[in-house]
């Protein structure tokens, strides 16, 4: 179904200029001041409206009230009702740090329908009462008479009465840079935005100038629908969001669970004083709560987002970086993304033959080739012709950069193209045009679609040439240029230049058609003054020179980075405004899809139920005639078939399917401020291969929250383990390792090496995976066994041991296990330095998943090592410092006892990567078979 304000303005355009006029009660001299004062009331003023924002204080507080954070601040609390004040303040400074660093990263906050405003012009001509005079845009109300000119933004929607070689760039509108020829009368072209005698608000004239009445202004206008419809938006919740509180609920349960079950055997079966053992089961709990996940949760995505801005991708939201990993669809633009924004002139066809022309964008970097020897266009006589014609019949400027930037262009996309052609075939074109110069200009309109220049040779006679549109060309043709010969132009002759024209058409090229006409002596037109040369007079009798086939190349980088996609098994759907046929032609040849693709218009997506695109989107499909509605349509029933989505945009009506897609992404160099402030993450280089760059940071991030995840989950096994000993043998077997010992883990040895992992660089083949199921977890199945079973285990064994094995050498058994005193200190303290020894090993451990960490380099994370430094100089000032023995009932180890510790990490780090050789074999003989 059409929105209504697309409706009013096709009644607007089809409705005849006089009926308009007395639809608004307008006349000739425009409305009066009174009248418009009245219409300003009424329509209010023509301004876009900004939606209510949230508050920064309420963004600031958003930022401490996850499920994660909420679970700090309790953790907080129990440890002050603990009695350990100096633990319960830590836990907050912590939640506070992260709460703010998370805040600084996010503060860049969404203000499209601001962006939207700025792009409107601040003053504008208008008639009243009268009189021609300038107002301020907001005072411009419907039924005002206005100006235009080249250079100037459209202040609304209006309907052209009266212009001259109109031009229009709809790109913000509609996302496609060529520029839209305008007239008086009515004609709809394909897609939305394409009447002939309608402008809208926010586009530019690029040439020409017109008079036009305002239809529609403020939120009524196209600018206004597409700023309700994003507004009206609101973005979806990141999956990590969703992640985070689902493991938060899983680790909130276990703790809890496991403080009642250590409580009540404490008090039950060990028959400890209730209130020690509430405090005891409190301790537990805190132990169990990961403190240092939302720090590492931060900087890991903090880090991937300094990694993604030097890969040219700026996220705006620390979150956007792992849902970029997720990315299981990416609804894509043609022009600018996929392809250079830079039409390229790429064959030329004569009555003698064909021509390559190498090279691509607006950069002289190719030739013009025959069979592929490079040809001097400047010998040939019918190539010398047209490539004079390119160069004389063009009112284009290209500067190109010197030190190899983005070149300027003033003036049209497709006579910059033959600007560049003109360049590679050697011609001097400031030359050619002193010594062939310009007498007069016939100049472009929509309805002849020819643009004439009439020019002077040096012997004094006057070559008339023309460009334009094959079919307007051939009307006006009598005769061709074939080789060095004039001929008649036969209609064999015109059957296969039509041919031709087709045959290129198919293969989504755009062509233009040359011709010209020697004004000699004999020539009854000499004896016409240079002034009346006319459309009729000037454009007959053409000789026919040729054809020159023009496209907007793909980026060369763009051939792997969609290989890299459809290795990732993410799929690739064009989303465009332009031409069925320029759409597809791309996509195959770029390899998003092949040659028996469906393709599906604006038109046709109209008259789909959401069903029916539901089932479309799930196969190979290509949009192309698109309005901002569809896009957003199209985003959405990827969504509910469970995809997770990500889409690029530049103009304003890509803005509400950026903000609809779970990761909204705009183009740096060509996008509107509107599409950059809608969306999660902008391209500063308008590049999709930055977009598959940005996904493998994703996954990386969420692989390192695993990561992180295993290695904090290892060290409470063996943290639990002691005292489930002590409960066990109902206080037989003193503790071997206390609350504020195992706290001094996770806040202490735990947290540095923990952070280093929260960084670590993809692993290999990362890519070669398809998306994560949404129905996947952080702690899953995987990280559970290694973590409380086969790592968790093990470090369990080693520190009991260690604990038993400072009692033996004591006395143990010949006397009781020590409860108290110096014994007792240094078997806890053994206990503690076993675990995080085994934590090292871990660390190191934790760093892959089935990669070798020599294929990564062993010492490429300088952080980690950090961390592993840290550590054991913060348990050797546990261990050696008064103050800090009587905190943590500690005692020295003897140097016997500390190069058992060191001993320990080697071989759980080698046994460790003898378990992920052979995994790797294994898989490798499945993929094999």
């Amino acid at each position: 179904m059409k929105n209504v304000e697309s409706t009013k303005i096709d009644q607007s355009a089809k409705t005849s200029v006089d009926d308009l006029m007395k639809q608004f009660d307008l006349q000739v001299g425009g409305l009066s001041q009174s009248e418009a004062a009245k219409r300003l009331a009424q329509y209010g003023p023509n301004t876009i409206q900004q939606a209510k924002h949230k508050s920064e204080i309420l963004i600031f507080l958003e930022n401490f009230t996850s499920l994660m954070a909420i679970l700090l601040w309790g953790s907080g609390v129990i440890a002050m009702f603990a009695g350990m004040m100096e633990l319960g303040i830590a836990i907050w400074a912590v939640n506070l740090i992260n709460g703010c660093f998370s805040y600084w990263q996010q503060h860049a906050a969404q203000k499209a329908t601001d962006s939207l405003k700025k792009m409107l012009p601040s003053y504008v001509k208008v008639n009243r009462d009268g009189k021609t005079q300038q107002i301020q845009v907001e005072q411009l109300v419907p039924g005002d008479l206005f100006q235009i000119q080249a250079g100037d933004s459209v202040p609304a929607d209006a309907r052209i009465f009266n212009s001259s070689n109109l031009q229009v760039d709809e790109s913000s509108l509609t996302g496609e840079s060529v520029p839209v020829e305008k007239a008086d009368a009515y004609q709809h072209g394909d897609g939305e935005f394409a009447q002939q005698n309608i402008i809208f608000a926010g586009t530019v004239v690029t040439n020409g100038t017109a008079n036009a009445i305002a239809v529609a202004t403020g939120m009524q206008t196209e600018f206004g629908r597409i700023a309700r419809l994003t507004e009206s938006q609101k973005k979806v919740i990141y999956p990590l969001q969703r992640e985070l509180n689902h493991l938060t609920r899983q680790l909130t349960v276990i703790a809890i669970v496991l403080g009642i079950a250590f409580f009540l055997l404490a008090v039950f079966f060990v028959h400890y004083p209730f209130a020690q053992s509430f405090i005891f089961a409190l301790g537990m709990i805190v132990a169990f709560i990961p403190e240092g996940l939302l720090p590492t949760v931060t900087l890991s995505l903090a880090q991937g987002t300094q990694r993604m801005a030097k890969k040219h991708a700026l996220l705006k939201n620390l979150n956007s970086v792992e849902t970029l990993g997720e990315t299981t669809v990416i609804c894509s633009d043609k022009t600018g993304t996929l392809t250079q924004n830079q039409m390229t002139i790429n064959h030329i066809w004569l009555a003698s033959g064909d021509y390559e022309v190498t090279g691509t964008g607006y950069v002289t970097n190719g030739k013009i080739q025959k069979n592929d020897q490079d040809v001097d266009g400047q010998t040939a006589s019918d190539l010398g012709r047209l490539l004079a014609i390119a160069t004389l019949n063009n009112d284009t400027e290209v500067n190109e950069d010197p030190n190899g930037g983005k070149a300027k262009i003033l003036g049209t996309p497709t006579e910059a193209a033959l600007v560049i052609l003109s360049r590679k075939a050697g011609m001097n074109i400031k030359e050619a045009n002193q010594q062939y110069p310009r007498l007069k200009e016939l100049p472009f309109d929509s309805g002849r679609k020819l643009m004439t220049t009439i020019t002077k040779d040096q012997t004094g006679n006057l070559l008339i040439y023309t460009k334009g549109a094959l079919g307007s060309e051939l009307k006006i043709c009598d005769q061709i240029l074939d080789g060095d010969k004039v001929r008649p132009l036969t209609a064999a002759d015109r059957e296969r230049i039509n041919g031709i024209n087709e045959q290129y058409s198919k293969q989504g090229l755009r062509t233009l058609a040359f011709s010209y006409r020697n004004v000699s002596v004999k020539d009854p037109l000499r004896k016409t003054a240079i002034d009346d040369y006319t459309i009729d007079t000037a454009e007959r009798h053409m000789v026919f020179v040729g054809l020159t086939m023009m496209s907007d190349p793909p980026r060369p980088e763009i051939f792997k980075a969609v290989k890299n996609c459809k290795r990732a098994n993410i799929r690739i759907i064009m989303v465009t405004g332009d031409s069925p046929i320029t759409a597809k032609s791309i996509a195959v040849k770029i390899g998003i899809t092949s040659d028996k693709t469906r393709v599906i218009s604006g038109e046709e997506l109209d008259q789909m139920s959401d069903q029916e695109l539901k089932a479309a989107v799930k196969g190979e499909v290509i949009f192309a005639r698109v309005a901002p509605e569809h896009k957003f349509r199209i985003v959405t029933m990827c969504q509910e078939n469970g995809d997770i989505v990500a889409s690029t945009g530049d103009g304003v009506n890509d803005a509400p399917a950026l903000k609809r897609a779970d990761i909204g992404i705009a183009m740096g160099v060509t996008g509107t401020d509107v599409a950059k402030d809608a969306a999660d993450m902008i391209l500063t280089d308008d590049n999709f291969a930055s977009i598959v760059s940005a996904i493998e940071e994703g996954r990386s991030v969420y692989s390192n929250l695993q990561k992180f995840l295993l290695y904090i989950l290892n060290s409470n096994v063996p943290e639990a383990a002691p005292s489930v000993i002590f409960l066990v043998t109902r206080g037989l077997v003193p503790l071997p390792l206390t609350v504020m010992q195992i706290l001094t883990v996770d806040l202490g040895t735990d947290l540095l090496p923990a952070l280093g992992l929260g960084i670590e660089k993809a692993e290999p083949g990362i890519m070669d995976q398809p998306p994560r199921p949404q129905n996947s977890h952080l702690l899953n199945k995987s990280i559970i066994w290694k973590a409380f079973g086969l790592y968790g285990l093990t470090a369990s064994v080693i520190s009991t041991a260690a604990y038993f094995f400072v009692n033996h050498v004591n006395g143990w058994p010949n006397i009781p296990l020590a409860s108290s005193g110096l014994p007792y200190a240094e078997a806890t303290t053994i206990t503690l330095g076993a675990i995080v020894f085994c934590q090292i090993a871990s660390a190191m451990n934790c760093r892959t998943q089935i990669s070798s960490v020599f294929s990564i380099g062993l010492f490429s994370n300088r952080r980690i090592w950090l961390g592993i430094g840290v550590e054991i100089v913060l348990i050797a000032c546990l261990m050696y410092q008064p103050f800090l023995q009587e905190i943590f009932n500690t005692g020295p180890l003897n140097l016997s006892e500390w190069l058992f510790l060191f001993c320990i990490p080697i071989p759980l780090f080698l046994l460790e990567e003898g378990r992920k050789w052979l995994v790797r074999k294994i898989r490798g003989q499945k993929t094999t078979v």
